[in-house]
C-alpha cells in the first residue's frame, strides 16, 4: 500500500472566507506529512482591459499587467504572513495574472505539487449543485491530486478527525486508499472505508426466471463486495495502518458516499478520478466529480503516485 510521499502542496488562495478554510487544512496537511507549503494568489485582468486591448497603446497594456502583478504578490505575501501568524511555514509565494484556474494548473505542474488545495464557495446544497467555479475546474484539469475544501472545522482543526476512502477495484480508488491510509496515519485520524455496490439497475428481460436470478446474482455480488472490503481493509491494517470500519452500501456510489460522509461527521472524503488524459479530464462526469460538488466536507480527489 505504500507509495511516494507529498513533498509540495500548493494553495490557491483569493482572500475569501473559503480560502481562509483551505489554508487553515494546507497548513495541518502540510505539517503532518512534512511537505513544503507554496501559496499562489492569482489576479485577474477586468474585461473592460481585454476587449479593448487591440486599441491600447503596449505601454498601456503592460502597465496594467504589472499593477496587477504587483497587487497579486502583494495579497500572496498578506496571506503567507497569515499562515505565518497561525504557526504555519510557507516555502514558497508565488503570483500570477490571467484565468485563476489556469494559472493554479501551470504552476502546479511546474513545482511538481503532489496536492492543489483551493477552496470552494459552493456551501448551500443548490449551490454546490451547480458549482461551476475555479475549485472545480482545477479538479478537472489538474494532473495532480486535488483537496477542495468546504467549511470550518467545528472545533477549530480538521485534524484529527474521520477519514473516508472511497474504494471500488480500481487503480485509481487503490492511489486514493494509499493516499487516505497515508494522511490518517499522519494525523492520528480515524480510517474508514466504504464500497458502494449500485443495485439500482435491474435485468430488462421478460422471462419468468429473470427475476429470481437477478436475486441469485444480486446476493452473490453483495457477498463478493463485502469480501472485498475487508481484504481492503486488511491490507491496510497490514501495512501498520488501523480501519476503524470497512462498510457496503447499496446504491449509487456518488450518493452513499456523500451521505455516509455526513452520517460520520467525516472531515475529508478521499476518492481516486479516472479523468487521467487532457480529454478525459476536461469532461470528468464521474463518481468523484459529483462528490466534490455535493459533499458537505472536504474532498481529495487523488490521481497519480503521492503521500
Amino acid at each position: 500500500m505504500t507509495q511516494e510521499p507529498v513533498r509540495k502542496v500548493l494553495l490557491a488562495t483569493d482572500g475569501s472566507k473559503e480560502a481562509r478554510y483551505a489554508a487553515g487544512m494546507a497548513r495541518e496537511l502540510c505539517e503532518a506529512l512534512g511537505a513544503e507549503l507554496h501559496i499562489v494568489y492569482v489576479r485577474s485582468v477586468p474585461e473592460a482591459y481585454i476587449n479593448q486591448w487591440s486599441m491600447a497603446e503596449p505601454e498601456f497594456i503592460d502597465e496594467i499587467f504589472e499593477q496587477a502583478a504587483q497587487d497579486a504578490r502583494r495579497k500572496a505575501e498578506e496571506e503567507a504572513a497569515k499562515i505565518g501568524e497561525a504557526g504555519g511555514t510557507v516555502a514558497g509565494v508565488h503570483a500570477a495574472v490571467g484565468r485563476a484556474d489556469a494559472e493554479i494548473v501551470r504552476l502546479a505542474e511546474e513545482l511538481e505539487a503532489g496536492i492543489v488545495v483551493v477552496g470552494s464557495r459552493g456551501l448551500g446544497a443548490v449551490r454546490r449543485a451547480l458549482m461551476g467555479s475555479v475549485s472545480m475546474s482545477v479538479v478537472r484539469h489538474a494532473r495532480g491530486s486535488v483537496l477542495v475544501v468546504r467549511g470550518e472545522p467545528g472545533d477549530g482543526a480538521y485534524f484529527p478527525g474521520r477519514i473516508l476512502a472511497a474504494v471500488d477495484g480500481s487503480k485509481e480508488a487503490d492511489a486514493a486508499l494509499r493516499m487516505a491510509a497515508g494522511i490518517s496515519a499522519a494525523t492520528g485520524s480515524e480510517l474508514h472505508l466504504l464500497y458502494a455496490l449500485d443495485v439500482t439497475p435491474k435485468p430488462p428481460y421478460p422471462h419468468p426466471l429473470a427475476g429470481e436470478r437477478w436475486e441469485h446474482y444480486l446476493e452473490e455480488a453483495k457477498r463478493k463486495a463485502r469480501s472485498f472490503v475487508e481484504e481492503k481493509a486488511e491490507q491496510v491494517r497490514a501495512e501498520g495502518t488501523d480501519v476503524a470500519v470497512a462498510k457496503v452500501a447499496f446504491g449509487r456510489p456518488d450518493r452513499e458516499i456523500v451521505e455516509e460522509a455526513e452520517e460520520l461527521g467525516a472531515s475529508l472524503i478521499v476518492t481516486g478520478s479516472r479523468g487521467l488524459g487532457g480529454v478525459r479530464r476536461a469532461l470528468m462526469g464521474s463518481v468523484s466529480d459529483s462528490v466534490v460538488r455535493h459533499a458537505h466536507c472536504p474532498v481529495l480527489v487523488v490521481r497519480g503516485q503521492a503521500v
